[in-house]
């Protein structure tokens, strides 16, 4: 009911027409009482697995591409591991991403963590993956730096946007590989 018609028929019944109650002012706070507390929040933590974007990544030695429920092709995970053999062709990582507005690309840059031989900063591995507007799912493949990878321990970090910079560092994924 509008509050021309409440007005019209308290007027025809011969009562005055009653508004709502007047909200009670709130004094005013200062900015800090409504801001998240320093002690409240959880930093990101950029050398774990990526979050955020990311529904699900994960390090496996293949992919298989099955069609999906809406009828798109999905990439899922063939014998997820983090431990892989010296003579592993490639090094898959998958992931599934939640929905996103824009195009983007991921990337895996990958260096040796605890190689024997192998300076840490140096990079041994990368791919990219172009990630359209309809994409959901990916996947990176990483080949081993020589015939076949020294056993060790390597790191992948995992950047996305349009180019590898220190802003585009989403994550950090660990693999072994072993004799």
């Amino acid at each position: 009911m509008t509050a021309l018609c409440r007005v019209l028929i308290a007027v025809s019944l011969g009562t005055s027409p009653c508004w709502a109650d007047e909200l009670p002012l709130t004094k005013n706070l200062p900015v800090p009482d409504f801001q998240n507390k320093a002690q409240d929040t959880k930093p990101y933590n950029f050398d774990a697995p990526p979050g955020g974007m990311f529904r699900s990544i994960t390090m496996a030695e293949g992919f298989e591409e099955e069609l999906g429920f809406r009828r798109t092709h999905e990439i899922v995970p063939v014998q997820p591991t983090e431990q892989f053999p010296t003579g592993t062709p490639a090094v898959y990582i998958v992931f599934h991403l939640h929905q996103h507005y824009q195009a983007f690309q991921v990337f895996g840059r990958c260096f040796p963590e605890a190689v024997p031989g192998l300076a840490p900063g140096t990079m041994v591995s990368e791919d990219a993956m172009y990630m359209a507007l309809e994409d959901e799912t990916g996947y990176l493949k990483l080949f081993p730096p020589s015939k076949e990878w020294t056993p060790g321990r390597y790191k992948v970090e995992i950047h996305a946007g349009e180019e590898v910079n220190e802003m585009s560092l989403v994550g950090t994924m660990r693999f072994t590989i072993i004799k």
